[in-house]
């Protein structure tokens, strides 16, 4: 990845969309140039895909609840987590280190949900306890890590 290519991801997060036109605009990128690079950069997997971002408290799942998960399971982490990620509404989850096995982020449409989110995780035979927490307000909900960043910055450490 060269510098050019990070103007893009950049770019594309900060404007939250992959039209060569509007790209070309923030970037003065020629928009053959940014074709062409777009492509590698699917092929390279870095973009994953096009769809649209949605606002989730305006499409009705507005309630956010973080739950750590510590479960007692044997084989694969990857197998365990499996049935976690097959419980509606979860939208990310990570196993971790430390006292909590996994943190999972569900997106509901009433605090009414919370109990079947909670008693799903529960049924699970491996999950020994959950700790929920429900989210007051969203600080930040940004799906794209590179708008988070200054463009040098990105630069520097993602530029061979």
């Amino acid at each position: 990845m060269d510098e050019r290519d990070v103007r893009l991801l950049k770019a594309i997060s900060d404007l939250g969309t992959g039209s060569p036109e509007r790209l070309h605009e923030e970037t003065g990128i020629p928009v053959s140039t940014i074709h062409y690079r777009l492509n590698n950069l699917r092929e390279d997997g870095v973009i994953e895909n096009d769809l649209y971002d949605l606002d989730h408290e305006a499409l009705g799942l507005g309630v956010t609840v973080i739950v750590e998960v510590l479960a007692s399971y044997e084989g694969p982490y990857e197998e365990f987590a499996e049935e976690l990620l097959a419980v509606e509404g979860v939208t990310e989850a990570f196993f971790t280190m430390g006292e909590t096995d996994f943190v999972v982020l569900a997106r509901l449409s009433s605090s009414d949900t919370v109990e079947r989110l909670i008693s799903d995780f529960e049924a699970i035979p491996q999950v020994e306890r959950t700790n929920s927490t429900f989210t007051i307000a969203t600080l930040r909900d940004e799906s794209r890590a590179p708008a988070t960043y200054d463009i040098d910055t990105l630069i520097e450490e993602l530029t061979e």
